[in-house]
């Protein structure tokens, strides 16, 4: 028999990258591989992510709080509190935080297994020496991960981003 669970707002894991940071809601062991969700909390007038492609998930992304500028294909909009965006596996995408104060919104990957980059990327991001460019280029390819990170100077140009 299933048990009533509650995940409040001090609850799940977390992980901080500059800007953006994940706190873990719903991952694909309690979903059943079906799907995970995150909450991402961004910093006001930055870049959550340059252009990247997922080989293997499709994201959804529900905007709690904030301007979210979203980048799918060629398209650009910003979602607003309450606007839920598409983003299709195979398709280029960044997002960002358009506004002046803080963004959240809840990103669901589907199916599950992409939640688990996030935990393994902060010790090769955070370790002493700095960054292991090798070590997460690896990691990108086994979760079909394509980063433009050439994107973000044009990206945090055109939206009027800090840097």
């Amino acid at each position: 028999m299933a048990k009533l669970e509650i995940i409040g707002p001090g609850d799940g894991a977390r992980v901080q990258f500059g800007s953006l940071g994940v706190r873990f809601l719903v991952d694909g062991l309690r979903s059943g591989g079906g799907f995970a969700l995150v909450e991402h909390p961004i910093e006001a007038r930055s870049l959550a992510a340059p252009l990247h492609v997922h080989e293997r998930e499709d994201e959804y992304t529900f905007v709690l709080e904030g301007e979210v500028g979203v980048q799918v294909g060629e398209d650009v909009a910003v979602a607003r509190a309450g606007d839920f965006v598409l983003k299709p596996r195979g398709v280029p995408h960044a997002f960002w935080n358009a506004g002046d104060g803080p963004a959240r919104a809840l990103e669901i990957i589907s199916p599950a297994g992409f939640e688990r980059y996030f935990l393994e990327l902060e010790p090769l991001v955070r370790r002493a020496g700095g960054p292991d460019p090798e070590a997460i280029a690896a990691l990108q390819a086994r979760y079909g991960l394509t980063m433009d990170f050439d994107s973000r100077a044009g990206l945090i140009e055109r939206h009027g981003l800090r840097r």
